[in-house]
């Protein structure tokens, strides 16, 4: 059995037309969207809806995380919409048509943070396998898959934006983790909370990771534990017990699947 596994599209259409190649299935671990291009600043939903420059100015307010300076600027950019929410949706659908659309059968796919998993049934079609909080059986093993990421602690969502990321209070995120079953591969956005999983060698960054995909790998001890959400992690695999613990990779710029043989 050969399944090839995908995390970070972030609107490379092309690449994931080709991800399953040779595959017997194909399974995404979430963001779908291309909301923010770092690379080319036009690109992404910021850059056709704001433009290049805006986004330029964006990134690097991010980047040197002048907290309310940022925060003025993008209140500022919704500001100049009429109808900010509604311009999201609309760019969000139009990437989720041509996404969807280059998944080959089977595909088993779970949300990621930058995705809005709201509109996914609008988009599933046969052979396309949307699982949240949900087992399958691919070649005779058990997967499970919880998507989204946890809220960290203390933090609130901003409802009111135009743009709300799959950001999962921490009680509905654990319980989720908690409420599989013993599987053979746990499928998840967030990797577990282990420090060499989580940090971002470019960004520099402690990424935050899910301690309820940890405790689950330690108490059960699947095959395989498979993640994504850091970019460029400082280790992309490790070993916890018997279990493999891999971040698949940005597929945005890697453009190439992990492959699981068994």
């Amino acid at each position: 059995m050969r399944v090839h596994v995908v995390s970070d599209v972030h609107g490379n259409v092309e690449a994931l037309k080709r991800a399953g190649d040779g595959a017997d299935a194909l399974v995404v671990l979430g963001d779908l969207i291309d909301f923010v291009d770092y690379h080319d600043h036009g690109n992404g939903i910021l850059g056709r809806v704001f433009g290049a420059e805006k986004v330029e100015r964006f990134a690097e307010l991010r980047r040197s995380r002048r907290g309310p300076e940022f925060g003025a600027y993008i209140r500022s950019l919704w500001a100049s919409l009429t109808d900010p929410a509604q311009t999201v949706a609309d760019a969000v659908r139009e990437q989720y048509a041509e996404l969807f659309g280059a998944m080959t059968a089977p595909t088993y796919a779970t949300p990621g943070n930058v995705d809005a998993p709201y509109l996914w049934p609008e988009f599933a079609r046969e052979g396309i396998h949307v699982l949240d909080g949900e087992t399958t059986e691919i070649g005779g093993l058990t997967f499970g898959f919880v998507g989204g990421v946890r809220l960290p602690e203390g933090a609130t969502l901003r409802l009111h934006s135009a743009w709300v990321p799959y950001l999962r209070v921490a009680e509905e995120y654990d319980e989720a983790v908690a409420s599989l079953p013993a599987v053979d591969v746990l499928c998840t956005h967030q990797p577990p909370a282990v420090a060499e999983l989580t940090y971002d060698v470019v960004a520099r960054s402690q990424e935050a990771g899910a301690a309820s995909v940890l405790a689950r790998i330690n108490a059960d001890q699947p095959r395989w534990s498979l993640f994504g959400h850091v970019h460029q992690p400082l280790s992309q695999r490790m070993r916890i017990g018997r279990t493999e613990c891999v971040n698949v990779g940005h597929f945005k710029r890697t453009e190439r699947p992990y492959v699981l043989r068994w």
